[in-house]
């Protein structure tokens, strides 16, 4: 992992996304994907992203490249408040993001050195052919492809290839933050080890800064600074991936890091996979107060009167829920 600079990148500041749903009879109903989620990522840093499917993890990576247009909140880039078309035409530059499946998101009409070479055009990012390919090929052998592969096409590579082609025309524009949104779930779990790692060696070698979305623990645990937690649109607890992993304080969080698997046979025996009883509720029909109070063993009636504060509890790890003395 490169350097972190302690000067935020990226702040997120109450981002929420409301998508309208029609219910039919000229009557339409907000389904919160996003509701009210806070966070802030510094140079250099990778924020791990992790919430079971549906939570929202990928409509916040989205939101922030305004791929879709946030219904509330603010995003802040460098100091600089991203509002106008001119901010987010500038804000692209610098943001970019690696697709989850790296079969629907490559043109499969075009070239591999086309793929890649597209942002440069868009950007206009390049004063003569001649610069254009040799900056193709550049990031080509950034991400362990070869010269001879530019001129062949997307069906005819593996999914781990794909993925590189993905990330050769993410680093493009040349960036300084990528929204990484889920990009090892969809490849073998042997291509998964060599793709996390070259996200490592890219990040030590180009000074990226990463959000990194993903639902499996480990891959997050291996690439991460920080981990974010989030279940129904919000966000229930931040803070370092170790102390996320070795002493998690929400409820949601330490079942959901029940069920890692352990390798070590006694370890895996002698730990309690904490069970939760009923399933997600939907985001249409989200209940009251705290997100988590149909499925937590401990909520009481001010859980569901009143939703907990998203809170610094100790140093730098941040928790929503009222009752996390109890709790630990």
């Amino acid at each position: 992992m490169s350097e972190i600079i302690k000067q935020p990148l990226l702040e997120v500041k109450d981002l929420k996304q409301h998508f309208s749903i029609n219910m039919g009879a000229f009557k339409t109903k907000p389904l919160k994907a996003v509701d009210g989620v806070s966070f802030s990522i510094n140079k250099g840093e990778t924020l791990g992203l992790v919430g079971e499917s549906g939570c929202g993890k990928t409509t916040v990576g989205r939101t922030i490249l305004h791929l879709y247009k946030p219904t509330a909140g603010e995003i802040w880039y460098n100091g600089k408040k991203i509002e106008t078309k001119q901010d987010i035409m500038e804000f692209r530059k610098k943001a970019t993001m690696v697709f989850q499946d790296p079969y629907s998101s490559l043109n499969p009409r075009m070239t591999v050195a086309d793929i890649i070479g597209e942002p440069l055009d868009v950007h206009k990012l390049y004063t003569s052919k001649q610069e254009r390919q040799e900056r193709i090929l550049e990031l080509m052998g950034h991400v362990g492809l070869n010269s001879e592969h530019a001129a062949r096409y997307a069906h005819e590579f593996s999914g781990g290839q794909r993925q590189r082609i993905g990330i050769a025309r993410a680093l493009a524009v040349n960036p300084d933050f990528i929204v990484c949104d889920e990009p090892v779930s969809a490849l073998d779990v042997s291509i998964q080890a060599q793709v996390i790692n070259m996200f490592d060696e890219l990040q030590d070698k180009l000074g990226l800064t990463y959000l990194f979305i993903a639902h499996d623990l480990l891959v997050v645990r291996h690439i991460s600074d920080r981990i974010a937690v989030m279940y129904l649109g919000k966000m229930v607890e931040l803070a370092d991936a170790a102390t996320i992993y070795d002493r998690p304080l929400h409820p949601y969080s330490k079942s959901l890091l029940s069920a890692v698997p352990v390798p070590d046979p006694k370890i895996a025996r002698a730990n309690q996979r904490i069970m939760l009883e009923g399933d997600i509720p939907s985001p249409l029909n989200a209940p009251s107060g705290c997100p988590f109070r149909t499925r937590c063993p401990y909520a009481t009636e001010q859980c569901a009167a009143e939703m907990p504060e998203f809170k610094e509890v100790e140093k730098g790890h941040f928790v929503a829920c009222h009752h996390v003395a109890e709790v630990n």
